[in-house]
């Protein structure tokens, strides 16, 4: 990559920096802690070891474009198997006598 690519110190270029800031903000607001990740980003395929994917995880080392995808999908794999958080119900949906 050429210079202008690069943003920060840390040597991922922005489009790495942005979609690591997305990656982490699901992770986090999710709850899936890191080794999970990669867990499931080697079991779909992903061709990246543990401390090279926690490295990234860390803006210590960039991933190819291809890997930073599968461990996009095999968080959004992850977030789709949470259970859903309880909804607050509309009038019509709750009455004394009927059971929440």
């Amino acid at each position: 990559m050429t210079e202008p690519e690069r943003n920060g110190c840390e040597g991922l270029s922005l489009q790495e920096q942005l979609q690591l800031k997305g990656l982490r903000k699901a992770l986090t607001s999710a709850g899936i802690p890191d080794e999970d990740l990669w867990l499931r980003y080697f079991s779909i395929g992903g061709m990246v070891g543990e401390y090279e994917v926690d490295a990234y995880l860390q803006s210590l080392h960039s991933l190819p474009s291809l890997q930073r995808d599968l461990l996009a999908h095999a968080a959004n794999e992850l977030i789709d198997e949470l259970p859903a958080l309880p909804r607050a119900p509309y009038n019509e949906q709750v009455s004394p006598g009927r059971p929440r």
